[in-house]
């Protein structure tokens, strides 16, 4: 056992670890509460407890680990591996989540957003494995975003590059939860799509999605998705739309960078990953570059466990 990796990926409620080999595998995993309303050492406390869990399962992994990464919320400062101020886990404030890691466990530690981590590890092991430059969004809750170039997430120059899922579309369109209008996140992520599908059935439009939901106001992204693949029309709609929409967007992305690969993922991604043949095809319409057809549009290989797979590879 040797060139291993702990990946440790944290959310407001949860932290989940991982052990990952040198090529990609993740072979032992941990996952604990996260206390993220306390002060700093609790919330300290919970990642610590995450990885020891991993070491308690593998002993010998203690001496093979080379490094920890850890994928935080944001806003956080990759370079000096200290949280600032994120919503969501308010127990760190401007906290060195690095420093305190690497005093505990004496390995290197380094600290990412999800999506850049994410974007690392598929550029390295994953759906982007062979590609030089490589840009990856996740579509889930909201739209994140994260770019790789010659094997090295770009930051830009404070650090928040990459918030793809904030260009806007339509300026004249809904109200973003960031604050800016007609955002893709604003229409294609899992929340908003539902949000579409409850506008169309309150008109009165007939659906199965409203017997899988029970009502207007429960219907969820899971809905339109199992009424979809049952072959229900409306939930093809607001599919085939968001695919439309998530054409428009690449169609930018390719223009700006010209990647040599698009990599989605996410538990929307899943769902819209039967739109990717036509989305490809579609993209010399909305891009400049008549050959944007030509880049791959591929879904993500880690799915659920990209926070565990991303971190580890900040340090692989």
């Amino acid at each position: 056992m040797s060139g291993m990796t702990i990946g440790v990926d944290i959310g407001g409620t949860k932290v989940a670890a991982g052990l990952v080999d040198a090529a990609g595998r993740i072979t032992h995993k941990s996952r604990v509460p996260m206390v993220s309303t306390g002060d700093g050492a609790a919330g300290l406390s919970c990642v610590e407890s995450a990885i020891q869990a991993i070491f308690a399962e593998v002993p010998t992994a203690r001496a093979a680990v080379t490094g920890i990464g850890i994928c935080a919320p944001g806003p956080l400062d990759p370079t000096t591996g200290v949280i600032l101020n994120p919503p969501n886990v308010q127990c760190w404030r401007d906290y060195p989540l690095a420093a305190e890691v690497e005093r505990i466990f004496a390995v290197p530690a380094r600290v990412d957003n999800d999506a850049n981590a994410a974007c690392l590890a598929e550029a390295r092991w994953g759906a982007g494995a062979g590609y030089r430059n490589v840009f990856f969004a996740i579509l889930g809750t909201g739209i994140g975003t994260g770019i790789v170039f010659e094997g090295k997430i770009y930051h830009g120059r404070t650090g928040s590059a990459a918030e793809g899922g904030h260009v806007t579309i339509d300026y004249q369109g809904p109200r973003c939860g960031c604050g800016k209008h007609g955002c893709i996140e604003a229409y294609a992520s899992g929340p908003n799509i539902a949000r579409r599908t409850r506008e169309r059935l309150s008109s009165g439009e007939p659906s199965a999605i409203l017997q899988l939901a029970g009502s207007v106001d429960a219907v969820r992204t899971e809905h339109v998705g199992e009424a979809f693949r049952a072959g229900d029309p409306l939930a093809t709609q607001i599919l085939t739309e968001t695919s439309h929409l998530l054409t428009i967007w690449l169609g930018t992305i390719v223009d700006i960078l010209e990647p040599d690969v698009m990599v989605i993922g996410g538990g929307v991604a899943e769902l819209m990953s039967s739109f990717f043949p036509a989305m490809s095809a579609g993209l010399k319409e909305w891009a400049i570059n008549q050959r944007a057809g030509e880049i791959p549009l591929v879904l993500a290989r880690y799915g659920s466990d990209a926070g565990i797979a991303g971190a580890a590879a900040l340090c692989a």
